[in-house]
C-alpha cells in the first residue's frame, strides 16, 4: 500500500504539472487510506504538500510575470489568519465525537472528511464546466471588505480540510480584484503556498509530532511529478485530461463518503 501511495504522490505532482491544479486535493485521501494516517495528521501533512507544490508553481508563474503581489498580500494575510486559527486552536480542540443522534455518532473524522468530499465535488464541477473561465479587464480594483472576508473563509476551509482551494480563490480574484485570468491563476498559487505553509508551521508543527522523513520524501516525489507533468503537457491535450481528472475526483469523493458514512 505504501508503494502505491508513493506512486500516487508522483501522480499528484504530474496532474498539477499537466493541468495546473486539482492534484493536491488527492493528497488527503492518499495519506488517509494508503498510509493509514488519522484525519488530523492527513490534513496537516496535506497542507505542507499542497503549500510546497504551490510554491514551486508560484515561482514559475512569477518568472512569467503572472503574479500580482499586492493582491496576494491583501487576500493572503486574512487567509493565513483563518488557517492558523483553525489548525492551531479549533482542530486540536475538537472532540473525537462531535455529537450523537440516538445511536449514531457523528465523529470529527466524519465532519472533516465529509466536508472534504463535498469540496471535491465542487472542484470536479469547476474542472468539468464547459464554460471558459473569463478574467477581469486587468485594471486591478480592490473590494477590500469582501476580499478580507473571502480570505478568512477560504483560509478556514483550507485549515479544516487540508486542501488548497484554488477553485475557490481564482473566481474570487477575478470578481473581487478584477484580475486577468492568467494573473488570477498565478496569484492564487502564491496565496495557496503562503496560507498552507504558514498554517502548517504556525499550527500543526507546534501542536503535533511531525514525521519529517516521510513528509519530505512524499513532497519531493510530488514536486518531481510537477516537472514530469509540465514536460508531458507539451505533447498531450490538457482539456481532455482535465475532464478525465474531474471524473476521477468525483469517484474519489464518492469513495471517501462511502468509507466514512456507509461502510
Amino acid at each position: 500500500m505504501e508503494i502505491v501511495g508513493y506512486i500516487m504522490a508522483l501522480f499528484i505532482g504530474i496532474s498539477l504539472g499537466l493541468i495546473g491544479g486539482g492534484g493536491s486535493i488527492l493528497a488527503v485521501p492518499v495519506l488517509a487510506y494508503l498510509f493509514a494516517l488519522d484525519e488530523k495528521v492527513a490534513t496537516a501533512y496535506s497542507l505542507f504538500i499542497v503549500g510546497s507544490a504551490a510554491l514551486v508553481g508560484g515561482f514559475r508563474q512569477n518568472r512569467a510575470s503572472n503574479v500580482d503581489w499586492r493582491t496576494a498580500v491583501v487576500f493572503g494575510l486574512p487567509a493565513i489568519l483563518g488557517v492558523w486559527i483553525i489548525r492551531h486552536y479549533v482542530v486540536p480542540a475538537l472532540p473525537d465525537v462531535l455529537f450523537v443522534i440516538q445511536s449514531f455518532e457523528f465523529t470529527r473524522r466524519m465532519g472533516m472528511f465529509g466536508l472534504f468530499s463535498i469540496l471535491m465535488i465542487w472542484a470536479a464541477y469547476s474542472m468539468l464546466s464547459s464554460k471558459e473561465r473569463k478574467g477581469g479587464t486587468g485594471i486591478v480594483e480592490y473590494n477590500y471588505p469582501l476580499i478580507v472576508l473571502e480570505g478568512l473563509i477560504v483560509g478556514s476551509v483550507t485549515g479544516f480540510v487540508g486542501a488548497g482551494g484554488g477553485f475557490l480563490i481564482i473566481p474570487a480574484l477575478v470578481v473581487l480584484a478584477n484580475l486577468e485570468i492568467k494573473k488570477a491563476i498565478g496569484t492564487s498559487l502564491v496565496i495557496i503556498a503562503l496560507k498552507s505553509l504558514m498554517g502548517f508551521f504556525l499550527g500543526d508543527a507546534l501542536t503535533m509530532e511531525i514525521d519529517w522523513n516521510f513528509l519530505l520524501l512524499f513532497t519531493s516525489i510530488a514536486i518531481l511529478g510537477i516537472f514530469c507533468g509540465v514536460y508531458v503537457g507539451k505533447f498531450v491535450d490538457g482539456k481532455s485530461l482535465k475532464r478525465g481528472f474531474g471524473y476521477f475526483i468525483i469517484v474519489m469523493a464518492i469513495f471517501i463518503f462511502t468509507m466514512e458514512f456507509i461502510v
